[in-house]
């Protein structure tokens, strides 16, 4: 499985990367909601490349000319509720993709650091032999990454998967290696960093993607 990693190549990416994880930018929600959203559009334009394309012939004011389309059905899948900005990067590039919803949260138990990831919401159209974009800021055990996709094969089986993420840690890159398709998936992340807490927190990260973008919830 291809692991794309946009920190090792100097980029734009670098920029919106630390103003998410600066304590002194990230509490501005709107920016916060901003820099996912512009990372999404970099990713999508990337993923972009990847794509088979097939050529139309259009009219212009003066003639005709051979243009070039994706081929490809697609769908943005967002694991709700912080990947909405991301998705809305996504969708702005991908303007005509079909799109998908899922909730899915972790349920700590009484004591201890131990949590199950529930799903409990899902709207999403046919994915029967189309291309999945499965989008979402931290990806950090990879658990919810994996259940979220569990559910939206309910809705058939994708062609093409991307993975997008903005944070990853290591330990989640493995576990999605581990548990999506090799021969069809590819893993895009911003960055990837090494460690996760006792409550799977990635280190040093940026904190709870969801609550800078749309406030702490109760």
């Amino acid at each position: 499985m291809e692991v794309i990693n946009f920190a090792e190549t100097p980029s734009l990416v670098s920029r919106y990367m630390m103003e998410l994880r600066d304590v002194k930018i990230q509490h501005d929600p709107l920016r916060f909601r901003t820099n996912l959203d512009r990372i999404g559009q970099i990713m999508a334009y990337e993923i972009s490349k990847r794509m088979r394309y097939q050529s139309l012939t259009v009219t212009t004011p003066l003639g005709l000319a051979q243009c070039q389309t994706p081929a490809e059905d697609i769908v943005i899948a967002t694991i709700l509720r912080a990947g909405l900005p991301f998705h809305h990067g996504f969708l702005s590039y991908f303007d005509r993709a079909e799109n998908a919803f899922v909730s899915a949260y972790r349920r700590y138990k009484e004591k201890g650091d131990t949590f199950d990831v529930l799903v409990e919401y899902l709207a999403s159209p046919s994915l029967e032999g189309k291309t999945l974009l499965l989008v979402d800021p931290m990806l950090a055990t990879g658990t919810s990454m994996e259940l979220g996709y569990r559910a939206l094969l309910s809705k058939g089986m994708p062609a093409k998967i991307h993975v997008a993420c903005v944070i990853a840690a290591q330990s989640g890159i493995d576990y999605v290696c581990r548990t999506f398709p090799a021969d069809r998936t590819t893993v895009w992340a911003a960055a990837i960093d090494s460690e996760t807490n006792a409550h799977s927190y990635i280190i040093p990260g940026l904190g709870d993607a969801g609550d800078l973008a749309y406030g702490v919830k109760d």
